[in-house]
């Protein structure tokens, strides 16, 4: 594994713990659990976003083994302009703001201020935008070898997109403040 693989392998360890630990703080944080985290969302659209999650959860590690162990950081082009490190952004883009999203929640619910629901769509933004490059930047690599894995990586990106760019910061956002 070459050092820049290594170096997104340490973001996304680093950032995954970040964002778990985040999770499990935010459910134990607020005495009504998880409920206080969607807010107004219809129990219909609740499991809609719930299933889509896991299935993102099985796109984000499509398109990471694609990026760790299917790509020779050397050889890699994005849109003949970047390489290989144009990962490291992507990924801290979409492991920090995640590791905000659920203490920003839950501090919204105890306090819902406009600056903190400002700071959570920032946050939903920012990773729906990170993903959307995950996207761009795959499809716009040079390199697409081994067929199979560049696309599935390809798909989960575009699927991952779609959870974080539209469930998360505009589906869930609109009927979180619905109450």
């Amino acid at each position: 594994m070459a050092i820049q693989q290594i170096v997104v392998l340490i973001i996304n360890i680093i950032g995954g713990i970040a964002v778990i630990g985040s999770y499990i703080y935010g459910f134990n944080a607020q005495s009504g659990g998880a409920n206080v985290l969607w807010g107004g969302v219809p129990s219909s659209v609740r499991m809609v976003i719930s299933i889509s999650l896991i299935i993102a959860t099985f796109a984000y590690l499509a398109f990471l083994y694609f990026i760790l162990f299917q790509l020779t950081p050397s050889e890699v082009k994005i849109a003949g302009r970047f390489n290989y490190s144009l990962f490291y952004a992507i990924f801290i883009g979409i492991l920090l703001p995640s590791a905000f999203w659920m203490p920003l929640t839950n501090l919204y619910a105890t306090n819902m201020s406009t600056g903190v629901w400002i700071a959570i769509r920032a946050v939903l933004i920012l990773v729906g935008l990170s993903a959307i490059a995950l996207a761009w930047a795959l499809l716009s690599l040079q390199t697409r070898e081994p067929a199979v894995a560049y696309w599935a990586a390809v798909a989960g990106s575009v699927y991952f997109a779609f959870h974080a760019g539209v469930l998360d910061a505009i589906i869930w956002a609109a009927f979180f403040r619905s109450t």
